[in-house]
């Protein structure tokens, strides 16, 4: 079912992106038996026991089962998540093969959706096998190879002059006014159901991290990997949560306080004013986890870092192992800690045009 996360409503497994009371919704199940109950697929329809899609209605396009890289970074191991390898370059893939799956079921066969990039391309690549038309809302400053992609997957693209958050508002206008189905991310119950196979697949690969470090704007991550893992410990497969470090780029900070210091460089967590902000307190909170703030200089830093390690990523992917060597230096993640660092976005999109 459906349940509200403000005042606590339910609502049968349609898709709808929120309550009657303006609250958002997460999807609630009970699951048991972890491992008696994964499927024997190499890609994410390992998982379909422990989401709310049938095997009737499936996208052709499947999301992959990503490798980890583990590197002993001075006094602790990092983990890092490599989910830029992804069909489509993101992680965001993962909320995308479930909310496609939904629309087919219920038959909706027109979308709307607004993103910085990311979303928008994996809704495009996975809506085309799929016969879904999607409208796709994204800023003038989009990066060029993004929608270059865009172009060339056949999406309607509306531009949209300012910030991310005007991109969001005009998309939801038009969505009203067309009458169309609007399948935001930010919103999106069954978004967040994708993304917590991350936390599924981390589990099956390298155990019980110590500390997961998480891109933070719209909180589609964050949530999922708190959803993943807190599903993992009702099944009883791990004794408790690991903590959460939510990440944000300065100037859009929505859990950590404010900066006046700008990050333009991590554009897709240039979310200032995030719909779940409440569950992702909440997640913080029953994880005994908190929030970083990254400047753009250290996230230039650790990208170009990254670049030499050989991960090929886009700038957002960054703030976390920016984040993870405050931490270390403070003292707040101790030696010996395994900290699952998911790299986010490719940085082959990056390019001028394909």
């Amino acid at each position: 079912m459906l349940v509200c996360s403000r005042c606590g409503m339910e609502y049968p497994e349609t898709f709808r992106l929120t309550c009657d009371c303006g609250g958002t919704l997460l999807v609630e199940r009970e699951y048991y038996d972890f491992f008696g109950n994964l499927l024997p697929y190499l890609d994410m329809r390992r998982y379909l026991n422990f989401l709310p899609i049938g095997g009737n209605y499936l996208p052709p396009a499947i999301p992959a089962i990503t490798p980890v890289g583990a590197l002993q970074m001075g006094s602790v191991i990092a983990l890092f998540k490599l989910e830029y390898l992804q069909p489509s370059g993101s992680f965001k893939d993962r909320g995308t093969y479930v909310t496609v799956a939904k629309l087919m079921e219920e038959g909706i066969t027109e979308v709307v959706l607004d993103s910085s990039g990311n979303a928008a391309l994996s809704m495009a690549l996975y809506s085309l096998p799929a016969g879904i038309t999607t409208h796709l809302f994204v800023s003038y400053d989009t990066m060029p190879g993004k929608l270059s992609l865009l172009a060339k997957l056949g999406a309607f693209i509306h531009f949209v002059d300012g910030d991310r958050m005007a991109v969001h508002e005009r998309a939801v206008e038009f969505a009203e006014s067309e009458g169309l189905t609007y399948v935001s991310h930010w919103l999106n119950p069954y978004f967040i159901e994708g993304t917590k196979t991350v936390a599924f697949e981390a589990y099956e690969q390298v155990g019980l991290p110590d500390y997961v470090l998480v891109p933070t704007g719209s909180g589609t991550l964050l949530l999922g990997l708190w959803k993943g893992f807190m599903e993992l410990k009702r099944m009883g497969e791990i004794p408790e949560l690991p903590r959460l470090i939510a990440v944000q780029a300065s100037g859009y900070e929505s859990l950590c306080k404010r900066s006046s210091e700008i990050n333009g460089f991590a554009d897709g967590i240039a979310i200032p004013e995030p719909p779940r902000v409440d569950e992702m307190r909440r997640a913080l909170e029953e994880t005994n986890g908190l929030c970083v703030s990254v400047t753009e200089k250290e996230t230039e830093e650790a990208w170009d870092w990254l670049r030499r390690a050989g991960f090929l990523v886009e700038p957002t992917s960054a703030v976390v192992l920016s984040a993870m060597w405050k931490l270390v230096e403070t003292g707040e993640i101790p030696d010996g800690s395994k900290v699952l660092l998911p790299l986010t976005g490719s940085g082959l999109k990056l390019t001028e045009g394909i």
